[in-house]
């Protein structure tokens, strides 16, 4: 078994794109528009899906915005450095909600980040070894 991809419904594709792609540097790797269903599909990631988790962003023809609900915690991205993540995420339109600094009783350094329809995204950092 392999966890394949992670699913967020988003408000407006373009924008959701444009923030994992030119912001957190995925890529698109699959998109597939479905008239019939009312529903276009984007999958981004860092690499190909054969060997990555990716995440699938979900358009539903006329939703504009979810209610997020309060069971969905965060995605977690590895970082090398989550103070210059965070300067690139509010660059790109992202809301940082928790600057770079331990996490609270250790000394790994995190971050939060909002991405345009308010999901949570984890910066981690990890220094190249």
């Amino acid at each position: 078994m392999r966890f394949l991809h992670t699913m967020l419904r988003v408000g407006n594709l373009e924008r959701s794109i444009a923030f994992y792609t030119k912001v957190l540097g995925m890529r698109v790797l699959r998109q597939r528009d479905v008239p019939d269903g009312k529903y276009t599909l984007a999958f981004v990631g860092y690499g190909e899906e054969s060997g990555n988790t990716v995440l699938e962003l979900t358009y539903n023809y006329g939703v504009e915005k979810y209610d997020l609900g309060s069971a969905f915690g965060h995605l977690a991205i590895e970082v090398p450095d989550a103070a210059k993540a965070c300067d690139m995420a509010r660059n790109g339109g992202g809301k940082v909600t928790r600057e770079a600094g331990p996490v609270k009783f250790g000394t790994t350094v995190i971050a939060f980040v909002e991405d345009p329809d308010g999901y949570k995204i984890e910066f981690i950092e990890r220094k190249p070894q």
